[in-house]
């Protein structure tokens, strides 16, 4: 076994993600939000968007739909995933996520903590538009109970 220290701030994941517009009104119709800034691309460009915009927890349907594998995660950080927790869910958006946006998701292992009973894992992954630029940061902690 590895020890898990030495995987702090290595990459977990890369993947690509190209936004629809279709998954961000799925989206939307998940979390019962009916705003139309979410499904109505002419309301949303009279608001001053370019386009329908991401709800805020989107980053859960780019992880999901862009390759983001927890067999993989489980096995790069050693967790028995009968064991594991989602403890903990952030986004932070720096931009405006539309559709057509390209977008590159990095992961990485932020921090690592043995906490007697449990392990914590906190995960952190930054999404990066087409130009390069963060529109999101996702940080999510992850459990394994002992």
């Amino acid at each position: 076994m590895t020890n898990r220290n030495e995987l702090v701030n290595t990459e977990l994941a890369h993947y690509t993600f190209t936004v629809e517009r279709g998954k961000i009104r799925e989206m939307a119709l998940a979390i019962g939000d009916d705003n139309p800034l979410y499904t109505n691309p002419d309301y949303a460009r009279e608001q001053g968007y370019r386009d329908v915009i991401a709800p805020p927890t989107f980053g859960i349907c780019i992880d999901l739909w862009g390759g983001h594998d927890f067999t993989a995660l489980c096995k790069k950080l050693q967790l028995n995933p009968l064991k594991v927790l989602h403890g903990e869910q952030e986004y932070r958006y720096y931009d405006d996520i539309c559709p057509g946006d390209q977008l590159e998701a990095v992961c990485r292992l932020k921090n690592y903590i043995d906490k007697g009973k449990m392990y914590l894992f906190c995960l952190e992954t930054e999404y990066r538009d087409q130009a390069g630029k963060t529109v999101l940061v996702s940080r999510c902690n992850i459990i394994e109970r002992k």
